[in-house]
């Protein structure tokens, strides 16, 4: 039976804005469950037409507590809130009559010093979004984790940040990346490690040379998180541990040899994890999960802790891989703390606030980027994630200043009501709605987009502000200029 597409739309509309009855919910019942024997696998496509219906979608096939879980954001989720409303108050600013047959979202990320010999590699990639470092991706796909969107990231040649948070290994992850990127005849998986600074600090240099190893290519340091926002969401739901079987499998205390042999298959059921590790982040004595894993994290830290991880890539560099690893930090949300990043030897700097889950109350990312991308003044790369829904959004922060936009909820979303497959056509929804925004913006390649392309709203500015924003922070002709 054929159902009409305004069908779907209506009732997933309804459901994001919590406003669905059960007539709603049947609709997409029926929906998802039409087809031969059931068939879901290709479902989320008559249902999903951009990145907010993934969402909708998954609302409605995923358990409560865990949806929350992946949805919500600290205290009162003001920030949370704020990632996505702020995106509104940016306008695009259209150029026409220009030549954009040639449409290309493709790039190469850059990273390490401007002008420097040294220190400086790069990677080709299809466009520039990436997938942000974000862990516990079986919660979602029960049989891969994150094996499913390393893959789709191979597939489409962009990068995938893997958490030091994973429910799949290191290496598992790594082996399924290489696989798809041969099988589409895609160039090498770009896959980027993201570390955590735990209190058993050995521990964190060996999960990074792991990473190396593996043939991980760049480390993500996020230093935001030496305490966890708390989530009410997860208290109210009684979600205080990982639900059996998942684990945090990277710190399990597998002999080298069984890691060795567990990099050559995934697996769906796994051997207890070891003493050590799992009785804290699983300890439940906190009423939010997180309130429990942040027991394994370093507080006393400083901005001496990311000179210390750059000696050692420094030193990975020149005994193994003869490549710059470059290092990312990962939760910069100030001018000040831009330039500190930039003292400390970072490659390149991603401006986030870790979703919303963070500290409440603070700016949204693509508020903070402009200030983040003055200071660092060209220096090194700036990245962006928190708030990305749409090929706009992505295009709006790329004329802010940002390299390259990663996305994290989404993902889920789309794992949680397809797998791989549909975090592979969620990519491919970004990748149309940027390439029709570059078009009607009169771009015909990444590297063409500039401030000039985006403005801010009037009513978001000052006097000041507002005759700049209607020049849009270009350089026109006195003649023009006075007569507007």
């Amino acid at each position: 039976m054929a159902y009409p597409p305004e069908l779907a739309r209506n009732a997933l509309a309804k459901i994001r804005n919590n406003r669905s009855d059960s007539k709603d919910h049947n609709s997409i019942d029926a929906i998802y469950n039409d087809g031969v024997g059931g068939d879901r696998d290709d479902t989320y496509q008559r249902l999903c037409f951009n990145v907010n219906d993934f969402q909708a979608l998954a609302k409605k096939r995923l358990r409560k507590d865990l949806y929350e879980y992946l949805a919500s954001g600290s205290d009162d989720e003001q920030t949370l809130s704020e990632n996505r409303l702020a995106f509104k108050r940016w306008f695009l600013r259209p150029r026409v009559l220009r030549s954009v047959g040639r449409i290309s979202t493709h790039t190469v990320l850059r990273f390490g010093r401007r002008g420097s010999s040294n220190g400086w590699c790069s990677h080709p990639v299809a466009m520039p979004i990436f997938v942000s470092p974000a862990g516990v991706h079986a919660l979602c796909d029960e049989k891969h984790g994150e094996c499913a969107t390393a893959r789709a990231c191979s597939k489409v040649s962009i990068l995938f940040g893997l958490s030091q948070h994973s429910t799949r290994t290191i290496e598992e992850v790594a082996a399924a990346a290489s696989s798809a990127a041969s099988s589409v005849g895609s160039p090498a998986a770009l896959n980027f490690y993201q570390a955590y600074i735990l209190k058993d600090r050995e521990r964190t240099l060996s999960l990074i040379r792991r990473a190396i190893s593996a043939g991980y290519k760049g480390i993500f340091l996020t230093v935001d998180s030496v305490r966890f926002g708390y989530r009410e969401a997860d208290a109210r739901n009684g979600f205080n541990a990982l639900p059996p079987p998942h684990r945090l499998v990277n710190y399990d205390d597998l002999p080298s040899s069984e890691a060795t042999a567990a990099a050559t298959a995934e697996k769906s059921s796994r051997p207890s994890s070891s003493p050590g590790l799992d009785q804290t982040y699983n300890s439940q004595e906190k009423q939010a999960w997180d309130q429990n894993s942040e027991q394994m994290f370093e507080q006393d830290v400083s901005w001496e802790d990311v000179r210390w991880i750059k000696i050692e890539l420094a030193n990975r560099h020149q005994t193994n891989t003869g490549n710059l690893v470059p290092l990312v930090v990962k939760g910069i949300m100030t001018a000040e703390d831009a330039i500190m990043a930039v003292q400390a030897g970072a490659d390149a700097i991603l401006v986030s606030n870790h979703g919303g889950r963070q500290l409440d109350g603070c700016l949204s990312a693509i508020d903070v980027l402009p200030e983040v991308v003055k200071a660092v003044n060209g220096s090194i790369p700036v990245w962006i994630d928190g708030g990305i829904r749409r090929g706009t959004d992505v295009l709006k922060a790329l004329a802010l200043g940002a390299s390259a936009v990663g996305i994290g909820k989404p993902v889920f979303f789309a794992l949680g009501v397809g797998g791989e497959d549909a975090v592979s056509y969620l990519l491919h929804l970004l990748q149309t709605e940027l390439e029709a925004a570059m078009a009607i913006c009169g771009i015909e390649r990444i590297e063409d987009i500039t401030r000039s392309h985006v403005t801010r709203h009037p009513v978001f500015s000052s006097n000041d502000q507002k005759q700049a924003m209607f020049l849009g922070g270009t350089k026109i002709d006195p003649l023009l200029r006075s007569s507007l």
